[in-house]
């Protein structure tokens, strides 16, 4: 089998082996799964996947019944707003542009910063978080227990528990519908499967992006979300694209060596996902892939490289979820108003 120095030696201009470069290609990456059947070794059903799916899209888990889930991580849009920060309660703009939510479930933890463990705990933050959706869990259970046919669908989800309707259990079912968020069959995908289903171009992108470094960081079924990384290993980006300000991990550990150091984003579908980084700064791709070469590689790739290397990153796009926007149970004169 091929390695990635032997594949170093190739001129760049010519086409690599498709055949070569698919036994280094699997040897790195994987493909993503067309359905998630456990989440920390217990069984998702189809209940708490329906009742996932009505509390992504409702807006009544926000204060000001305007924002929901699918608002900063809409299924339409790559699963991203494609803004550079959210806008959250009381139009404050976040912090960090909104990870995808697409195939979210395969990366070690969630956040840029990693402070959730999984998509359950993520789950618990924007609901709370001030400038997000700005509620409370006893408002939320309180919202949800309004309402005849969420209690029954709770119920339906989580049938051995005497009072289903709680906090923890809404971060349940939305970990459930998010499983369900995953793209598989890219035509990346189906060339790791054997089918001739990149061109000339796409694979002399492959071919660079491992021969420059980039799997050091993106690998893996996601292409990335597995570890974490300085910005700026061999030379920092200027404060638009690394705001001083945000010293990712280290809010989370205290660490002082993990200053500027954020989750390696997941590429899946990276070419629907614009602006790019924790910053949202960038809307080009190619811009993006120039930016990592040197501030990560220490590379300074040529117009060709990028654009090689870019016309890969679009074969990364799956088939994307086809989810019908659900109608929800009304409110009830107990339901919580706005504020």
């Amino acid at each position: 089998m091929a390695t990635s120095a032997s594949l170093a030696q190739a001129p760049t201009a010519a086409a690599p082996d498709a055949a070569e470069l698919r036994g280094v290609a699997q040897a790195l990456f994987a493909p993503v799964p067309t359905a998630v059947a456990e989440v920390r070794g217990e069984a998702i059903t189809a209940e708490q996947v329906e009742l996932g799916k009505w509390l992504f899209f409702d807006p009544r888990l926000s204060r000001s019944h305007v924002i929901s889930c699918n608002t900063c991580h809409n299924v339409a849009t790559g699963g991203a707003d494609n803004v550079p920060t959210s806008i959250g309660h009381g139009w404050q703009k976040g912090p960090r542009n909104s990870p995808t939510v697409l195939n979210a479930v395969f990366n070690i933890a969630q956040f840029w910063d990693g402070r959730a463990a999984d998509l359950k705990e993520q789950a618990k933050g924007p609901v709370q978080a001030s400038v997000e959706m700005n509620n409370t869990p006893d408002r939320v259970e309180a919202t949800l227990r309004s309402m005849p046919a969420y209690v029954a669908a709770f119920g339906r989800a989580f049938p051995r528990e005497r009072d289903p309707v709680n906090f923890e259990n809404m971060a349940r079912a939305l970990e459930a519908f998010e499983t369900t968020l995953t793209t598989p069959d890219s035509r990346f995908d189906r060339f790791l499967a054997g089918a001739d289903s990149l061109d000339a171009e796409e694979l002399r992108g492959l071919s660079l992006f491992v021969e420059k470094g980039c799997i050091a960081c993106h690998a893996g079924v996601n292409l990335g979300g597995q570890a974490y990384y300085p910005f700026g290993v061999v030379e920092r980006p200027g404060a638009d694209v690394l705001p001083p300000g945000d010293k990712g991990r280290f809010a989370v550990t205290q660490t002082a060596s993990d200053e500027y150091v954020f989750r390696a984003a997941p590429l899946r579908n990276v070419a629907l996902t614009a602006p790019y980084f924790h910053s949202g700064q960038v809307w080009d791709l190619r811009q993006a892939v120039a930016i990592m070469g040197s501030a990560q590689l220490g590379h300074e790739l040529n117009a060709a490289e990028v654009e090689s290397i870019t016309r890969f990153l679009h074969t990364l796009t799956g088939n994307q979820p086809r989810v019908a926007n659900p109608v929800l149970p009304a409110s009830t004169a107990a339901t919580p108003r706005p504020e």
